[in-house]
């Protein structure tokens, strides 16, 4: 099976998948900073880290670029970890396994951290390079943005003298993008009761949705796993009377769920599967 870093370029697949190998969820910073850290040691580059696991490189201009303006390059450390239910991993803990399959890099079950393991990848090749003539670099790597750009709202931008920035942090091959999107966290409480219920107990899991990025993905139509599980329910409930005593929907707001399980209590079992087999095949169907 050919391996990652039989492809080019090289160098950036490399760093890409040594960054696989390092765990890097939003939160778990501390080992993907200090290979940055020591990236910048080894090829003898100025940096600054700071409390929140950001990181700045520093790379001098090359002759004839001295009094150019420096430039950013800029992207974020940590990826969104989510996994298919029959895959055991410890993302605190355990690499990234990937793979190629035809023409794409994949992971084996579980999401692959191109966003944005790609984008720092390609500027740690850069800023090895000694054959590329550049204004002076200040290469910043943020953490948390994933979760809402934390890492970047803590950073000093008095390390910084750019005013030019470029962010690698896209997903189309030539393409530069003078935007921003936006995003918003929000809560909800609902007035529930718990009660005592009694009768058999259910437990009805959806699996295999192909999810995505809520942030790429979520203008392609794919189905939310938790949105499915409630209109399933929703048609149910209309045949046989039952309580649910969970839900489990994902814990990441940034990416489209792709499982869900519940658990339910019914007086009416036979009256509930049979509904349920009903419905499921209805909605398979629509998938």
């Amino acid at each position: 099976m050919p391996q990652i870093t039989d492809f080019e370029p090289k160098r950036v697949l490399k760093y890409f998948e040594e960054i696989c190998s390092i765990p890097h969820g939003s939160g778990n910073m501390d080992g993907i900073a200090s290979y940055c850290v020591d990236f910048a040691v080894k090829n003898s580059l100025q940096y600054v880290r700071d409390n929140s696991n950001n990181v700045i490189i520093y790379k001098s201009a090359t002759p004839g670029y001295e009094d150019a303006s420096p430039v950013i390059l800029q992207g974020h450390l940590d990826m969104v970890c989510q996994k298919d239910a029959s895959v055991s991993i410890d993302f605190e803990k355990d690499p990234i396994e990937p793979y190629v399959d035809g023409e794409y890099i994949k992971a084996k079950g579980t999401t692959l951290g191109a966003d944005n393991g790609i984008g720092v990848a390609i500027v740690l090749a850069i800023l090895e390079r000694d054959d590329i003539a550049h204004p002076a670099i200040e290469a910043v790597f943020t953490t948390d943005e994933e979760t809402g750009m934390y890492g970047a709202a803590d950073l000093d931008y008095s390390h910084l003298n750019g005013t030019r920035m470029i962010n690698i942090d896209s997903e189309e091959e030539n393409l530069l993008t003078v935007s921003c999107a936006g995003g918003i966290n929000f809560e909800m409480k609902l007035p529930l009761e718990r009660i005592a219920s009694y009768g058999t107990k259910a437990v009805v899991t959806l699996d295999g949705l192909k999810g995505g990025h809520s942030g790429v993905d979520i203008d392609k139509g794919r189905t939310n796993a938790n949105i499915l599980m409630a209109k399933l329910f929703d048609y149910i409930s209309r045949e046989v009377d039952f309580d649910i005593i969970s839900l489990d929907g994902g814990d990441k707001n940034n990416a489209i769920p792709v499982s869900c399980k519940a658990q339910v209590v019914t007086k009416d079992f036979g009256a509930f599967l049979e509904a349920y087999e009903h419905y499921a095949g209805y909605f398979e169907d629509g998938l």
